[in-house]
């Protein structure tokens, strides 16, 4: 199935602000960032002496070294309260929230400020993952079309443009698929081929407009930007907005080309050659247009050399790729790459439709994928007539939030949807009540199995290894400078099933992230 966009409109009688009340957005989030309260070291906690070094009291300035947190076995809801409040007063700074939930009987085991708003990180993947599947369904795919906007005369020539236009693919990418068929924008150009084109007059025009709001989310960090998990967000992406340039010495000049190809794109190639030399210093940026910018010198002994560069205009480039792609197929056009927006009277002469969403989330919950993340966050308020925005995105995240999983509206605050915004907001109540309900929705298998297992796959294959977690535990990591957090299921000793949140906020995330998998392991081996 195929999805399309549908002119619907949320309900009136909802409790969230409709798409028309946005600029409301505007000082909900400044709230939000005013009210981020300043990292402190929190109450003090006295440490049960069970827990405590061993040794000789040291002199007061030396420091006894951590020890180690180790999973328990507790046996009824006091032991399991105990050692679960003796692991969260390890960290020595910062703040925590905690909540543990049987599925199997309803009744909370334990909680330590479910109910405070705090930083998720990844975690936030779980609303996203959720938001995406109750809107589209497990096998809801996303199209990019390729549209001519001229006169195709019968002798090859488009008089006009072709306009590739994207909805929200996050898989749209530079090699074959994994089912074995060809890369997408080769797909694209030989049905273009096969449509009869021959020679395009006008130009490739990369439209992104099903997406209204900015490359760069509120509240990412400037210092991410150049990083491989802050790709830039646009519903016409290629290759996850990456591309590798390679650079080589050819003769009395550097040779540039591209990986995934791309063509069209404009470049100032100001790498310089040094006789005699096999080392080489080059420097890659982008101006505010787009244009890559070279300078810097090659040896001409020098092996090739490549750099990733994270790609500042998404849409000129997989216009570029397209080109490229055309170009492979005989298909010659005289003008160059663009952004635009398809009109009215265009028509699509070329599909491609991404895998099932069952897939794509599996894949962005493994790898924790920011990219894909973003772009489904906003697909999900496209598919309901509203603009493909964060905003929209977290309007409607509320909204599903409040009528399918009775959390309260000022539970969950959503600047994006892969959580590596600072202003994102979660409580640990709202995510265990998402995950309660997950398991009751008809989409739910597809999410838990797309979630890491303790010590086996993906961002948990070296955690709570050789413990009763192993095998066990399945949740979605989450990690910054500032944050660690678990959120998933796990069976007890006794059967149960359980629902937990774990959220730190601080300096000391290397001890908190001990305690987490002590608490993880601890939950597995619980009884009563």
């Amino acid at each position: 199935m195929i999805l399309r966009i549908l002119p619907i409109l949320f309900a009136a009688a909802s409790p969230f602000p409709s798409a028309a009340a946005l600029p409301q957005y505007a000082a909900v989030r400044a709230g939000v960032a005013a009210a981020t309260p300043k990292k402190s070291a929190g109450p003090r906690r006295k440490v049960p002496a069970s827990v405590r070094a061993k040794g000789p009291k040291l002199a007061p300035s030396r420091v006894a070294p951590a020890t180690a947190i180790h999973a328990t076995t507790p046996n009824g809801r006091l032991e399991l309260t105990d050692d679960l409040s003796s692991m969260l007063a390890r960290a020595r700074s910062g703040k925590w929230g905690v909540l543990v939930v049987s599925l199997s009987t309803g009744d909370t085991l334990f909680g330590h400020n479910p109910d405070e708003q705090l930083l998720p990180a990844s975690t936030m993947k779980l609303f996203t993952s959720s938001l995406a599947l109750d809107r589209f369904g497990a096998d809801g795919r996303f199209e990019t079309v390729v549209l001519r906007a001229g006169a195709l005369g019968s002798d090859g020539v488009l008089h006009g443009d072709l306009v590739i236009r994207g909805a929200g693919d996050p898989t749209l990418a530079g090699k074959a698929t994994d089912d074995g068929g060809v890369p997408p924008m080769d797909a694209l150009a030989r049905q273009v081929a096969a449509a009869g084109v021959k020679h395009v007059t006008g130009g490739i025009v990369g439209d992104g407009s099903a997406f209204l709001d900015g490359h760069v989310p509120d509240g990412w960090r400037t210092r991410y930007l150049q990083a491989s998990y802050a790709a830039r967000v646009s519903a016409l992406s290629f290759n996850e907005n990456k591309i590798t340039i390679l650079v080589r010495p050819a003769g009395s000049h550097a040779e540039l080309s591209f990986q995934p190809a791309v063509s069209g794109v404009p470049v100032s190639n100001g790498v310089k050659i040094t006789p005699s030399s096999k080392g080489a210093r080059i420097g890659v940026r982008q101006d505010s247009t787009g244009r890559l910018v070279l300078s810097g010198w090659i040896g001409a002994q020098s092996a090739p050399r490549d750099f990733q560069v994270m790609v500042e205009g998404p849409e000129l480039f997989a216009a570029g790729a397209l080109r490229a792609a055309l170009t492979a197929q005989g298909v010659t056009v005289d003008g160059p790459v663009r952004v635009g927006t398809s009109p009215l009277y265009a028509v699509a002469m070329a599909t491609f439709a991404s895998p099932p969403l069952q897939k794509i989330v599996t894949q962005m919950n493994g790898e924790s994928n920011n990219h894909f993340a973003e772009l489904l966050f906003r697909d999900a308020a496209s598919n309901v007539g509203a603009p493909g925005s964060a905003e929209n995105g977290n309007i409607l995240l509320r909204r599903f939030l409040y009528e399918k999983a009775d959390v309260a509206p000022t539970s969950v605050f959503a600047a994006d949807g892969s959580g590596l915004s600072t202003l994102d907001r979660v409580t640990p109540r709202a995510m265990v009540q998402l995950l309660g309900y997950v398991r009751k929705a008809p989409w739910g298998t597809v999410l838990e199995q797309s979630l890491p297992v303790a010590g086996e796959t993906e961002t948990l294959r070296h955690r709570m290894r050789f413990t009763a977690a192993m095998g066990n535990l399945h949740a979605k990591t989450g990690t910054t400078n500032e944050v660690a957090s678990l959120g998933g299921y796990v069976t007890a000793r006794n059967g149960e099933q359980l629902a937990f949140s774990f959220i730190y906020n601080g300096k000391d995330r290397s001890r908190a992230k001990e305690a987490i998998d002590a608490m993880g392991a601890s939950l597995a081996s619980f009884t009563r």
